[in-house]
């Protein structure tokens, strides 16, 4: 199997695919209350269905080179993951997601992940430009934004209506002469 080691031997990196469906499903209903607030990930897959459709539209963008899916596993359960929501690697620009369930968080996962999805990005598909999009009110993203030496972009002030409600975003980046001077990898 595939995986990549997130620097403990209980933490690792691997794709997440449409034949782990159920395990997803089960993931996003533990999840759902923690990741639902910041982005409506979780609620694109609330049964069976659902859940593979999702992970069928990764396997679709992976194989047309314009996103990807891994999941986060601690102790050999799906605890969150990482995506290029966005990957145009025409442009050199690319977007990265995240989420993790409430019992893993604090242990730096996120972080960790998103370095490797950066090498990634970075040094094999030479993308020179890495975005991180987070709601304005979501601290524990924009830490995660800031740990990993991306520069605030800005604010994009009311641009998306979730449940309702009107919210701002952060878009932070990195760009590859940054994440090079970093020492990434």
């Amino acid at each position: 199997m595939f995986a990549i080691s997130l620097g403990d031997d209980k933490a690792e990196l691997r794709p997440l695919e449409v034949w782990q469906a159920e395990e997803f499903l089960d993931h996003m209903d533990r999840a759902r209350e923690g990741v639902d607030p910041w982005i409506p990930f979780a609620s694109f897959a609330t049964d069976l269905d659902s859940a593979r459709a999702l992970l069928r539209r990764y396997a679709e963008k992976q194989a047309a080179d314009t996103g990807r899916l891994y999941g986060i596993w601690l102790d050999g359960t799906l605890v969150g993951g990482v995506l290029f929501r966005i990957f145009d690697a025409a442009s050199g620009n690319c977007e990265i997601g995240v989420w993790l369930e409430p019992a893993a968080q604090g242990r730096g996962l996120i972080t960790r992940a998103a370095e490797r999805l950066i090498d990634w990005a970075v040094y094999e598909r030479g993308m020179h430009r890495v975005e991180w999009d987070a709601s304005a009110a979501n601290t524990r993203s924009i830490a995660v934004a800031k740990r990993l030496g991306m520069t605030r972009d800005g604010v994009i002030r009311q641009n998306y209506l979730y449940r309702g409600v009107r919210h701002d975003s952060e878009v932070w980046s990195v760009l590859a002469p940054e994440w090079r001077a970093r020492g990434g990898r």
